[in-house]
């Protein structure tokens, strides 16, 4: 693992600690996503880069799920990318067998996929909230129930869903995504006891911190991000829960706490 933390990838850093292993991370286009990708790819992970779309963002947003893989590629790692609206049964159904036909495996799940529309509720469409619903909760419980089963058969497998600080302290402004991480957070804890005696399990990562990411850049024009944390923090969170399930399975860990880890270890 890289001292300063950067996701940059080179060939001759590609440390093996997740060699083997076979990874799959949703909404890995940019951002969060693609820095976790990055930081497993590194560790000598096999990575199925998912996104609901192959092409650049409607709104101009930079990066790809190509050209995630194209990065890994290029600095000696495997990847493949998969379309996968996780909203979706068939399109999760059809992203399991990818990468079952890719790798035959799948060690880690990294639920990231999420969607926010900030505003009052009172003026919030329905169909919104219906759509914060679907990607942030019914997604990843899709997801568990496709690659599940596979981790129980080869004797084990993780499960992480990226959360938010906003499933314990609403913001105004922020209820439908502060509901949607809120049930995601219970979902994962109770996964975690269904799952006890399979040795599958399953750690929400809450992102209590102020993270810049493109989205949020391009969203909010103006905001001073001077001192917001830089999405590597997201990869390096993962890479240490997936090293040591064990050690968080049931839990909802936030960056603070896994800071502390860090120190200590």
């Amino acid at each position: 693992m890289r001292a300063d933390g950067g996701a940059a990838l080179k060939e001759e850093e590609m440390a093996g600690a997740l060699e083997g292993k076979v990874a799959v991370v949703t909404g890995a286009s940019r951002g969060i996503g693609k820095e976790i990708a990055l930081w497993y790819a590194r560790e000598g992970a096999s990575v199925v880069c998912t996104s609901r779309t192959m092409d650049a963002a409607p709104v101009k947003l930079p990066g790809t799920n190509e050209a995630t893989v194209r990065e890994i590629e290029a600095a000696g790692g495997k990847a493949i990318a998969v379309q996968c609206d996780v909203r979706l049964e068939e399109d999760v159904e059809r992203l399991h067998a990818a990468t079952m036909d890719a790798y035959g495996r799948c060690d880690i799940l990294l639920n990231n996929a999420g969607i926010s529309f900030p505003g009052p509720s009172i003026d919030l469409p329905t169909k919104r909230w219906d759509l914060v619903m679907e990607v942030n909760v019914r997604g990843p419980y899709l997801t568990f129930k496709a690659f599940a089963p596979g981790m129980v058969k080869q004797g084990g497998g993780t499960v992480i869903n990226v959360s938010s600080g906003a499933s314990k302290v609403t913001g105004a402004g922020r209820l439908s995504y502060s509901v949607s991480k809120a049930a995601l957070d219970k979902m994962t804890v109770g996964l975690a006891a269904e799952m006890a005696s399979t040795n599958v399990k399953c750690i929400s990562l809450g992102l209590e911190l102020p993270v810049l990411t493109e989205g949020f850049a391009l969203v909010n024009p103006g905001v001073d991000t001077s001192n917001w944390e830089k999405p590597d923090i997201m990869g390096k969170a993962a890479l240490w829960l997936a090293e040591r399930a064990d050690e968080y399975n049931g839990q909802v860990v936030t960056i603070e706490q896994l800071r502390k880890d860090y120190e200590r270890a």
